[in-house]
């Protein structure tokens, strides 16, 4: 069977498969009929980003959702966690859908799917829906099993199909909960926000100006192309010059969909996601409030996070790569703090998934309350030199499985030593490989990196 999805939802090329109209019919049923028995009434809740193709695919979804019976609620542009938060404190609610390809250009589009607590899918229920889609099974046993793929049975549309209901305050109801979950003070802090002309281009500059701050926006006009484009968390040179000529306290850039966040710090410095995570863990453990000692990150962190949170006698558990595998392993572990260097950080005690706009704000009371700079905070961690290609592949055979690069990788960790490491993996999102290797100096990172490249290229290079 084919796999729809990947680490994070489904996601490609907008108008082609798998991100089509007859896709989102497909999903809408299949999610529908997973969740249907769930709650009395059910409801899924629906939210996107500002791409141009998130209205035609919002409308696909709910068309497909509403022929199995099930009512459907528009929440309209809001930021992932926003549709996470909302359908885990909506009764009605039986799952979320959010129209997204993140941090990809607005080509791409997505859909990744919350159950009725606010948290992402398991492997089993992603198997279902995949199951009842690629054999048109309509109904079976949901969440209690997997779909048999003998037999499948044919469609049964609802006799009476489902409504759709527009949330006109669901913005607002998100805004006054990250309002509530926030612990922070912002008055007269120049803050510099950049909003990727994405999600939370309504959303964070209304709420960090209701906390007190002085908020100047960057990345606030979304035209449905523009999301992504030169700005936001991928790219935050735009942001760390306007913090520096706007001599701001600090900077904060999301992404297209709002569920990360890369900061600038009052030099105009950019912050990696592991210092961040760092800051805010050594905040909450100050605090009393991390518990077990623990947090969670992935095999791409760098050296210097585990180097610190050894020294602080914190327990660092490193989990595969993907928001999803973070939060599993920290409920395993029952650890309130966890993330990604890209910038996904996760606070299990006042949050179900990670939400860019409540990092930023659990960064910054960081900074409150122990009245120092981010640039003091960020510089408690070192961070090793690191360099990074993504190379296009034209497949993807186990890495080990190819001589040559399994040969060149080895080479490359014997000279590191104990003084670095080197990480290839294909990426879940796009067709690509991603080599990571972080040494003792800039220049020998880039010279490794160059090397592993140079015959992952060779051998499965597109």
């Amino acid at each position: 069977m084919n796999r729809l999805f990947g680490t994070d939802g489904v996601r490609g090329v907008a108008n082609q498969y798998p991100i089509t109209v007859e896709m989102g019919v497909k999903l809408g049923r299949a999610v529908a009929a997973c969740f249907m028995d769930s709650v009395k009434r059910p409801m899924i809740i629906i939210g996107k980003d500002t791409r141009i193709s998130g209205q035609m695919l919002e409308y696909a979804l709910a068309s497909g959702i509403c022929s199995m019976g099930v009512d459907v609620g528009l929440a309209g542009v809001l930021p992932t966690p926003g549709i996470a938060f909302l359908t885990s404190s909506i009764k009605e609610a039986a799952a979320g859908i959010v129209i997204s390809a993140s941090h990809n250009p607005y080509t791409d589009n997505g859909f990744k799917i919350f159950n009725a607590q606010g948290f992402k899918l398991t492997d089993q229920i992603e198997s279902d829906i995949e199951k009842r889609i690629f054999h048109d099974i309509s109904h079976g046993p949901g969440l209690n099993g997997s779909s048999s793929s003998k037999n499948p049975t044919p469609p049964a549309p609802a006799f009476e199909p489902g409504q759709i209901v527009k949330m006109d305050q669901a913005g607002d109801a998100y805004m006054d909960f990250l309002f509530d979950a926030s612990h922070v003070n912002l008055e007269n802090i120049k803050l510099v926000i950049d909003c990727s002309n994405g999600a939370t281009c309504d959303i964070a500059p209304r709420l960090f100006s209701r906390l007190g701050a002085r908020v100047e926006t960057i990345g606030g006009q979304p035209d449905g192309k523009n999301i992504n484009d030169g700005c936001g968390s991928q790219h935050p040179g735009l942001l760390s010059r306007a913090v520096v000529e706007k001599k701001a306290a600090a900077g904060l850039a999301f992404d297209g969909d709002g569920d990360r966040v890369i900061a600038v710090d009052e030099t105009g410095k950019v912050l990696t996601g592991d210092q961040s995570i760092f800051i805010c863990a050594k905040d909450i453990l100050a605090k009393g409030g991390l518990e077990n000692n623990t947090v969670v990150t992935t095999v791409m962190s760098n050296i210097g996070l585990a180097q610190a949170f050894k020294e602080m006698n914190v327990t660092h558990l490193a989990a595969d790569v993907g928001d999803r595998h973070v939060l599993e392993k920290m409920q395993a572990a029952g650890a309130v703090v966890g993330g990604e260097d890209s910038g996904h950080i996760i606070f299990l005690d006042r949050h179900t998934t990670g939400d860019g706009v409540f990092a930023g704000l659990r960064l910054l009371e960081a900074m409150s309350s122990q009245n120092r700079p981010l640039s003091e905070l960020g510089r408690a961690m070192t961070v090793y030199p690191q360099s990074m290609i993504n190379l296009t592949v034209s497949e993807k055979p186990p890495i080990t499985d190819v001589p040559g690069i399994g040969a060149i990788i080895k080479k490359v960790e014997q000279k590191l030593g104990a003084h670095g490491r080197a990480l290839v993996r294909y990426s879940g999102t796009e067709p690509c490989v991603r080599i990571m290797i972080e040494g003792p100096s800039k220049k020998e990172s880039d010279q490794y990196c160059r090397e592993i490249a140079a015959v992952v290229e060779k051998e499965i290079g597109k």
